[in-house]
């Protein structure tokens, strides 16, 4: 067998040029102690944290493929949750940048997360129609909640009460019980997709913003304890909350045979608020203190309201009374009783709007104690913008404090060039071209331009040329960052742009269906006295359809040129003769590309597939389906017959033009490619994407053999395939409202596959075990024992003990599914195995948890089992016995930590006391002060 040729992988090494993805939602984080100055966006797979202030990039809470479609920082300000388009959920450290813990349980995107108040448990919704609850301390999913019928949109956590509400696309407004687990209320009043809500003053009140222009107030009445509905009115009353004795008997009877659905809360509509947009509302939103609420809708204008507290609502109702009696007065009238109240609109009074530069995808709020709002705006063309507004000013007015735009183009870059150093990137979109530093990833120059469709760097590397879609060649100057010359080039637009290989011009070919030749020359300026770049038109070349594309080959002798009509035809330069006509493609050739040598030309078309063709004869060597959807660009490796191309598909594929072989896919970007760029040494490859993203490929030392190639692909497709399998079922249990919160992945495989190889040890070691006694016995002496390599690597510990380990590794979040595809036949062995581990009192909690678990999963065969009778009877002794020792200690515990609350809280109040007793007296000495000096100056 001869040498399998080697080629070196392409590594991706770095994401840029991107602000923001417009994916999911912007959050203010705490950071280095700092409320209101860092906010943590997503940026395709990552999440970046940028400093509004200074407008750089602090932090990279670094993703692993799928996008990042929701986030939510957890109460303390330390950690960051993190929704995936997979269903995953990763937490985030803040000040490590490192991901804490992984939660697989959806199926589809996360479009909605919540904390609870003390950051214990986190809420996820998602695509899939599911809400599930999890445990973040322990690590572990509690329950899935099914009941909504499309994607939840807003999941929020009650503060006072073990309550949940969920909005979702179906319309619908669900009320959990998280005590029982189980839906006991919806809430039908929207008539479209209910996209945002949020809980107002003190969770009295509920604001749900839907498809159309009203944002729907309800008002929550929670009721305190539920009594028998035999019970006497008088006590039932009684059993309502304060809010609920405004209500008229029949209301505080609440008819609870009637409507069981009230008995934990009564959620009654009390209005609307107009807003000033007529599309559906995208975000809806308050500030931690539910003192702010904003809103926005598909433009780019955010309404900002102030909620009143209930303080100022007294106050509010105090002078309205005040000018009724005035009045009554006046007329003679009866003074007025209790008839005075506030409108809706005096309660939630609208503050301002703040107009953004572009259509806003979301915002978040944070009021400071001093009564200024700040908000941030995540904005659809790859911009933040930050707005700060005095809520307690008479005429509040939003004020831009900062705007991160420096990092991005506003629209999707459409042409990329390297510059032959291989330092300088050149990227061009529909509003300027920017120029960046491949080694440090900075933007070093920005110059506006008209819609940029093809670009190069002049040789020289001093200047650039950019074709635009309006058909003019602009040439922008790189040490002045402006642009020194406008030129009509074509009728249409220019699509493509070909240095020629002598450096002395280059060729253009545009809409018009024309080839112009230009070359470089140096004219006189008249402002200055030295000579200045121009370009001057040589030759044209006239053609029956749109050019597409032109292309240079490596000696000048030809010039391959793309056209409309799906063929590719190729001149000679010099007379400008036609040589060849290579067709073949089903719909245009977008793009195309010469080796170094002159022996080939690939072709990429729009109909998915490039063909590879010979440039002496016009043949075609091989047709290869590349990519799922159009052929965008295509560029060979300079000094080889490897090329590039990038598709539609989000994919960047290379090949061997020799072999006709696909070598490796470089994946990362989430949406469509529209062009790449190599360096002149083929080291580095730029790329960039509809999802506003460059990203930069490194050409590593790391040989690729592409047998191993295909079969790491082979393993990721069976991963694939195995998560997606049905998901396994619990005997006897039926699909209700509720379930397991985890989902089977081939990591939760792994642990099981794990867990299964340490019994099957202990099984062997046990065996072997009783042999070598049995040995011992029959020679009367004591016989060496092979300790097995596995157990030498742990220290010498015994195969009970290995096991035990084992079940440490797994991860807490996926114990429950790892226990569910376990075969029952090693069920038996746990057991014992747990009794054992139980009655030295090693880690009582995971293991109760592990027992629980199988015995509710295998109740019918272990009760049905008589060889595990007494195994379970010494489980039950020893169990709970542990399980009470562990929770006196607990108990202990919590008490010993409460007397040193009371203690450090008995200080602290001495000495607060003793600061107010010292400053009444500083102020009483400076009154006394005072008058004394008002008496001196009598």
């Amino acid at each position: 067998m001869g040498l399998t040729r080697q080629y070196l992988r392409y590594e991706p090494a770095a994401l840029f040029g991107l602000v923001a993805s417009a994916r999911a939602g912007v959050a203010f984080v705490a950071l280095r102690g700092e409320r209101g100055r860092y906010v943590a966006v997503p940026a395709c797979e990552h999440v970046f944290v940028w400093d509004t202030r200074k407008g750089e990039k602090v932090l990279i809470l670094k993703g692993l493929k799928q996008q990042v479609s929701c986030l939510c920082p957890s109460p303390d300000g330390l950690h960051l949750a993190v929704g995936y388009e997979d269903g995953a959920i990763r937490v985030f450290n803040l000040l490590s940048g490192e991901s804490t813990v992984t939660f697989n349980g959806h199926r589809a995107a996360v479009t909605a997360l919540q904390y609870d108040h003390l950051g214990g448990r986190l809420v996820s919704g998602s695509k899939d129609t599911e809400v599930i609850v999890w445990d973040v301390i322990n690590e572990s999913g509690l329950y899935r909640l099914r009941g909504h019928k499309d994607v939840i949109t807003q999941v929020l956590f009650l503060k006072e009460k073990n309550l949940l509400v969920t909005c979702a696309k179906d319309t619908l407004v669900k009320w959990w019980d998280l005590d029982t687990q189980h839906c006991f209320k919806t809430v039908v009043g929207h008539r479209a997709e209910v996209w945002g809500m949020a809980l107002l003053s003190r969770e009295k009140r509920l604001i749900t913003g839907s498809g159309d222009s009203e944002l729907r107030v309800w008002d929550l009445t929670y009721i305190q304890e539920v009594k028998d509905p035999d019970e006497p009115e008088s006590k039932k009353s009684k059993a309502s909350s304060p809010g609920a004795e405004e209500n008229t008997e029949e209301d505080e009877t609440l008819e609870l045979d009637e409507h069981p659905e009230e008995r934990i809360v009564k959620c009654s509509k009390v209005g609307s608020i107009m807003r000033e947009g007529r599309d559906r509302v995208v975000t809806l939103g308050t500030d931690r203190t539910g003192k702010a609420l904003a809103c926005h809708g598909t433009d780019a204008i955010l309404e900002v309201f102030s909620v009143l507290s209930e303080e100022e609502i007294q106050k509010k109702l105090e002078k309205k009374m005040k000018k009724a009696r005035k009045k009554a007065k006046q007329n003679a009238e009866e003074e007025p009783e209790g008839t005075v109240e506030l409108s809706l609109q005096e309660e939630i009074q609208r503050v301002t709007n703040v107009k953004a530069s572009s259509k806003i995808k979301s915002f978040d709020l944070i009021l400071s104690p001093k009564g200024e709002l700040k908000m941030v705006l995540l904005l659809q063309n790859n911009v933040i913008e930050l707005y700060s507004l005095d809520l307690s000013a008479q005429v509040p007015q939003a004020v831009r404090v900062s705007r991160i735009t420096i990092g991005g183009h506003r629209s999707d870059v459409r042409t990329l060039a390297f510059s032959s150093d291989n330092i300088a990137i050149l990227s061009a979109a529909a509003e300027s071209v920017k120029i960046w530093n491949r080694s440090t990833l900075q933007c070093i120059r920005t110059m506006e331009c008209e819609y940029a469709l093809c670009s190069l760097f002049v040789p020289g590397d001093r200047q650039v040329i950019i074709g635009t879609k309006t058909g003019k060649l602009q040439l922008y100057d790189l040490a002045s960052g402006s642009l020194i010359e406008t030129l009509d080039a074509h009728d249409g637009a220019v699509w493509s742009i070909a240095l020629s290989p002598d450096q002395h011009g280059f060729v253009t070919g545009g809409a018009d269906k024309c080839v112009k030749f230009w070359e470089f020359e140096l004219v006189k300026d008249e402002s200055s006295v030295q000579k200045r770049l121009s370009m001057k038109h040589l030759r044209i070349l006239q053609l029956d359809e749109d050019v597409l594309c032109v292309r240079y080959s490596p000696n000048q002798k030809l010039l391959a040129v793309s056209l409309l009509d799906c063929t590719v035809k190729v001149f000679y330069v010099d007379t400008l003769k036609f040589f060849l006509s290579l067709y073949g493609h089903k719909l245009p050739v977008l793009c195309m590309d010469i080796c170094y040598d002159g022996t080939l030309i690939a072709t990429g078309s729009a109909d998915r597939n490039v063909k590879i063709w010979g440039l002496d004869f016009g043949d075609c060597h091989r047709s290869l389906f590349a990519h799922d959807d159009s052929v965008m660009y295509l560029q060979f490796v300079p000094k080889s017959h490897l090329f590039f191309t990038a598709g539609k598909d989000s994919k960047i594929k290379q090949w061997d033009a020799d072999k006709f072989e696909h070598i490796q896919t470089l994946e990362g970007h989430h949406q469509e490619v529209w062009c790449l760029a190599l360096s002149p040494n083929g080291d580095y490859v730029v790329s960039a994407s509809h999802d506003k993203s460059l990203r930069l490929w490194e050409r590593t030392r790391e040989p690729l053999i592409l047998e191993e190639e295909r079969e790491m692909q082979r393993e990721a497709e069976y991963e694939e395939s195995v998560a997606k399998e049905e998901q396994p079922v619990v005997p006897g249990e039926r699909q209700g409202e509720t379930g397991l919160a985890g989902k089977k992945t081939i990591e939760t495989i792994k642990a099981a596959e794990r867990i299964m190889e340490a019994i099957e040890l202990y099984r062997e070691e046990t065996a072997k075990l009783k042999e070598h006694n049995a040995i011992c016995k029959a020679a009367g002496k004591e016989v060496p024992f092979p300790v097995n390599p596995i157990l030498r690597a742990y220290g010498n510990i015994t195969p009970s003990a290995y096991v035990l380990e084992v079940f440490k590794k797994v991860k807490s979040s996926e114990l429950e599914e790892s226990l569910l595809v376990l075969p029952f036949s090693y069920v038996p062995d746990l057991l014992r195995l747990f009794n054992e581990y139980i009655q030295l009192g090693s880690d009582v909690e995971l293991l109760c948890r592990a027992l629980l678990f199988l015995l509710k999963i295998h109740f019918g065969q272990i009760t049905s089992n008589q060889m595990l009778v007494t195994v379970i009877e010494n489980l039950k002794k020893t169990t709970i016995s542990r399980v009470s020792e562990a929770r006196d200690v607990l108990g202990f515990n919590m008490a010993g930590l409460q007397f040193l609350k009371r203690e450090i809280e008995a200080k602290d109040e001495v000495t607060f006391f003793a600061d107010a007793t010292e400053r009444f007296e500083e102020k009483k000495r400076k009154r006394k002060k005072k008058e004394k000096m008002v008496l001196a100056v009598l």
